[in-house]
């Protein structure tokens, strides 16, 4: 991302306030011999102009450049597996990360300039145009990994090809002979969400299978939405003997109530997650997934947040990488189907 207008100087300062330009150096190095409300003056128009210190003037020796890393939420499974390529990569390349909580305090961009910041990544976090536009007055390129929204054209991404992997998961639950298949997912209106959706329904619809509206449930990628999704999904009159949930954590939501309502997985419920975590090679038993390729999404990010911040421009937008499918001991054919199977 890039300023759409020049940085201000110093000397736009000084002809503005009527004074030297060694006056404002003064003033922003914080020297005591001007006067005061020559000193207000300046130091008034030194923040209506949102004007920082070219502090990398005395480091563009130093090879090592300091990117800040922001998630929001909690330390997820699928957060700390990113943030490991993002730390791998970092130390191969000669840089450093800082690691925070989104915050978007009042010049906060300004505050990451100021604190030897050179560019932003951010994972699964939402920035409106007016912090895009604090970013850009700051100078500070940011990478937005799995945007929850539309990325802004101001704004490089890196994700994954979700719709790909959701096509991937139904066809799966799909070829073992469920026609009975729902969707659990994540915000209804994030982007890595709707297009794990439209892979779940595009393969339905192929198969000219029926997706009835309960069938489909928005929530957060946590696992209490798994919990209280399964629930509401096998009180259905007619219950789903299969579910795609959009991220591994739901995935074990799903597995608990099931177990907590005497269902076997996968003799009576078949289930898929999303994203390949740690905790799906854990579960009990072992999950069905789509596999993101989370600490080369890491990786790819922080090459990309050090290319701009050397003022070179990255080869695309956003970038996608591929999905796969991992077929473990969650997923199995509807109980009616293995039962005439066995019989046969």
């Amino acid at each position: 991302m890039r300023p759409n207008t020049r940085r201000t100087t110093l000397a736009d300062i000084a002809q503005e306030a009527g004074v030297s330009v060694a006056t404002v150096s003064k003033v922003v190095n914080s020297r005591g011999d001007v006067a005061p409300q020559t000193r207000a003056r300046v130091q008034a128009l030194l923040q209506q102009h949102h004007y920082l210190a070219p502090v990398f003037r005395h480091t563009e020796g130093v090879q090592s450049a300091t990117i800040e890393v922001q998630f929001r939420g909690g330390l997820r499974s699928y957060v700390a597996e990113t943030l490991e390529g993002i730390i791998d990569s970092a130390a191969e390349l000669g840089a450093s990360v800082v690691i925070s909580k989104a915050s978007h305090a009042p010049h906060w961009a300004r505050d990451l300039v100021s604190a030897g910041r050179r560019a932003v990544i951010a994972i699964t976090s939402v920035y409106t145009a007016a912090h895009l536009d604090e970013l850009a007055r700051a100078g500070l390129p940011l990478v937005v990994l799995d945007p929850l929204h539309l990325p802004d054209n101001r704004v490089n991404s890196v994700g994954a090809t979700n719709f790909a992997g959701g096509l991937a998961a139904t066809q799966h639950l799909l070829s073992l002979g469920h026609r009975r298949v729902a969707y659990l997912g994540g915000p209804a209106m994030a982007v890595c969400n709707q297009a794990r959706m439209h892979g779940y329904r595009a393969a339905m619809e192929a198969q000219g299978a029926q997706v009835a509206d309960a069938y489909v449930q928005p929530g957060e990628f946590t696992y209490e939405t798994g919990l209280r999704g399964a629930t509401a999904l096998l009180g259905l009159p007619e219950p789903p003997t299969a579910i795609f949930a959009g991220n591994d954590e739901i995935a074990l939501g799903v597995i608990e109530t099931a177990r907590t309502q005497g269902l076997r997985i996968p003799e009576d419920l078949s289930v898929v997650g999303f994203d390949d975590t740690s905790l799906a090679q854990t579960a009990s038993p072992p999950l069905t997934t789509v596999r993101q390729p989370l600490r080369e999404m890491g990786a790819t990010a922080l090459r990309i947040a050090l290319r701009l911040a050397n003022g070179e421009r990255a080869e695309s937008h956003h970038i996608e990488l591929a999905t796969d499918l991992v077929v473990r001991a969650s997923t199995a054919p509807p109980r009616e189907q293995a039962s005439t199977r066995a019989q046969s």
